[in-house]
């Protein structure tokens, strides 16, 4: 997305960064004509996020984790330290 030297010039007296811009087109709401991250909704993907990262730490615990899966099929699932080719 282009951006004008207006909304450069708004971002850097507000403090708004590139990235922010993109995470609010990325993950905000459609209003009419403007994209919106409310603080509730801020807050909804921060504690998605830190539901992801206790996630992944689990998964780190075990090593990693293989999934078998054929043709939307789950077949077997196992810790990737567990596997020992012959």
């Amino acid at each position: 997305m282009q951006t004008t030297q207006h909304a450069m010039q708004r971002m850097s007296q507000r403090g708004v960064t590139g990235d922010m811009v993109d995470f609010v087109l990325n993950y905000g709401f459609v209003e009419q004509d403007k994209y919106v991250l409310g603080k509730r909704q801020a807050l909804e993907l921060l504690n998605d996020l830190k539901k992801q990262e206790r996630l992944v730490k689990k998964i780190l615990d075990k090593g990693g984790v293989t999934v078998v899966a054929q043709d939307d099929v789950l077949i077997t699932t196992y810790n990737c330290n567990s596997y020992k080719p012959n």
